[in-house]
């Protein structure tokens, strides 16, 4: 099962840490009590969280991105109010809550995964019918199809994706979890343009790579040409993204485990660095008309006792700058 839960002012005092003399974004952040209220906001931006790794074990990765929403949440809504960046401009609906379901079966996982579908879907499209971009923070990469779905039928056409990813999610449609959610966009007809920046050659499968090579809407920058082999330049591949995905609303994903050392269910010695993300998410939010940002499938505990509070920061660092760039388009 899984219903949204909206937050009320409460749980904005509960998580602000005041400090005389300082005034914090979370102070300014806005509020509703029923989604019919979203058109009625002044915020531009929408955050939503998905506390859940059920997609993520349905694919039989480890559990623990159900971790990141609310350590992300308290970094963000006590970073400081200033010219930089206001929390006027934000709205903090809530989030998804979502059964953990501990010990259920693979299928019953992927069942559950179908369930939460429809919750992140309807949720999305409300959203974004009411002129909003929502932020969504947390959970597996799953989440990404109820995006897509949700912003697709708000926008009643197909749309656009940048994924910044070491996989490419094109997994078979064999049940839903959190490695096929743009294999099931595509074949419903949500998702138009698919780019993958940054994709591991090592875990693309010849069927994956199959399709990349036959379907001209699917195309991939590969992390070997951009930094081992030297093929080409990552500049020259962010560009040539940007360039593939402009002509429609296109939807911004950014999975942790493309970082080099960032905690997640399959965390990476080799790959992007902080900063290449942080800047391509600038120049992104900058050049494009985004749908929605998605930031997913990072942890700061894993169910195998690995911990890092530090992904909490990163995910601030890069939905600020998100903001930051859009606002100035």
């Amino acid at each position: 099962m899984s219903k949204l839960t909206i937050y009320s002012p409460a749980i904005l005092s509960a998580n602000i840490i005041l400090r005389e003399g300082e005034e914090k974004l979370g102070e300014k952040v806005q509020v509703i009590s029923d989604l019919k209220e979203l058109k009625k906001s002044t915020a531009k931006y929408v955050f939503l969280g998905i506390p859940e790794d059920i997609g993520v074990r349905a694919n039989f990765g480890v559990a623990g991105t159900a971790s990141l929403w609310k350590a992300a949440l308290k970094v963000i809504l006590n970073l400081q109010e200033n010219s930089f960046l206001s929390g006027k401009d934000i709205l903090l609906l809530g989030h998804i809550e979502v059964d953990a379901m501990e010990g259920a079966s693979v299928e019953a996982l992927r069942k559950a995964v179908e369930e939460l579908d429809k919750t992140v879907s309807g949720v999305i499209q409300k959203i974004v019918a009411a002129g909003k971009i929502p932020i969504i923070i947390g959970g597996g990469h799953n989440n990404a199809y109820g995006n897509l779905k949700g912003a697709s039928a708000a926008l009643k056409k197909p749309i656009n994706v940048i994924n910044v990813d070491a996989h490419a999610d094109l997994r078979p449609l064999e049940g839903r979890h959190s490695g096929n959610g743009f294999s099931y966009a595509l074949h419903e007809g949500y998702l138009n343009k698919y780019y993958m920046l940054g994709l591991h050659e090592s875990y693309a499968s010849a069927h994956i790579l199959e399709q990349i090579a036959g379907n001209s809407t699917i195309k991939a920058s590969f992390f070997e040409e951009l930094f081992v082999t030297d093929k080409q330049r990552f500049s020259d591949a962010k560009n040539q993204a940007i360039a593939f995905v402009k002509d429609a609303p296109c939807g911004l994903e950014i999975d942790l485990d493309s970082l080099q050392g960032v905690l997640s269910s399959a965390i990476t010695p080799s790959g992007l660095s902080t900063n290449q993300v942080r800047q391509f998410v600038h120049q992104a939010a900058s050049q494009i008309e985004i749908a929605y940002l998605h930031v997913c499938e990072g942890a700061v505990e894993l169910a195998d006792g690995r911990n890092d509070n530090s992904t909490a920061k990163l995910v601030a660092y890069l939905v600020t700058d998100f903001i930051k760039a859009h606002q100035k388009r």
